[in-house]
């Protein structure tokens, strides 16, 4: 099978200028078949302060009323996602842009209200993996924002790491998957605070060790359980740390089973 490089890129990569453009260069440089999943939840807890709309979270989860929805579907899809395309566009990388809407690419269903109502939250169901493949066969790079959709009218607020780990195992059947989640760190850390405590490789047996001796820091336990999600559903590498690594020129943390 031919290789699909799938990466999800942080918010404090996405809106730093002195991060993204760098970052966006080397996403441009793979090559073949790439797709890039982003969020952009700290532009919009900005635009929701200078607005006046109140900022809700949970353990670090954002609840999405009505209005905070429609401020984030402006951000995500619109102010975020275009830049990014247009980015890649002037890189000579031919993206683009969309959401879980746009050619029915990723549907999701409204998470129950109980224990937490996080209001027009989504969990994906599906995703349409002949959608991405003939956009790729066309030599496009689709650039996904954080939006999904209910098929019957509805956009939900969904977690991008796990977007990028739904679309990685959903094409793994037809692709070589590597899954790249890039942040400002340079992967996952036994102390949050010392960049040079990097975990360079961990495989299942780590992975349950960290949990259980909780070294891992509570930020970084959802985006490993997507990571190892994917890497049981059939994806053949995932590997987290900053944005240089994808062009192989940097230590990150390579997880395996």
């Amino acid at each position: 099978m031919s290789k699909l490089n799938i990466v999800k890129v942080g918010g404090n990569v996405i809106e730093n200028p002195k991060t993204l453009f760098p970052f966006l260069q080397e996403f441009a440089k793979l090559e073949g078949n790439k797709i890039l999943v982003h969020g952009g939840g700290k532009k919009a807890t900005l635009w929701a302060e200078r607005l006046g709309i109140p900022v809700q979270m949970n353990d670090g989860r954002r609840i999405t009323d009505a209005e905070t929805l429609e401020l984030i579907t402006g951000i995500y899809g619109g102010q975020v996602n275009k830049n990014i395309v247009a980015l890649l566009q002037g890189l000579d990388c031919n993206a683009i842009g969309l959401s879980g809407a746009d050619g029915n690419a990723i549907r999701a269903k409204k998470r129950p209200a109980k224990p937490i109502d996080y209001g027009f939250v989504g969990d994906v169901t599906l995703v349409n993996s002949a959608f991405f493949v003939n956009l790729l066969k066309q030599k496009l790079s689709p650039v996904c924002c954080a939006l999904t959709h209910t098929g019957s009218g509805q956009i939900l607020n969904t977690n991008a790491d796990t977007i990028a780990s739904k679309i990685a195992v959903a094409l793994s059947t037809k692709f070589e998957v590597n899954l790249f989640y890039c942040f400002e760190k340079p992967g996952v850390l036994e102390s949050v605070e010392e960049d040079d405590s990097l975990i360079e490789h961990i495989d299942s047996k780590k992975y349950k060790e960290l949990k259980e001796h909780k070294i891992i820091h509570e930020g970084m336990l959802p985006k490993m359980k997507n990571a190892f999600d994917a890497l049981n559903q059939g994806v053949s590498k995932v590997a987290i740390g900053k944005p240089e690594m994808i062009g192989g020129k940097i230590k990150h943390t390579s997880l395996t089973l």
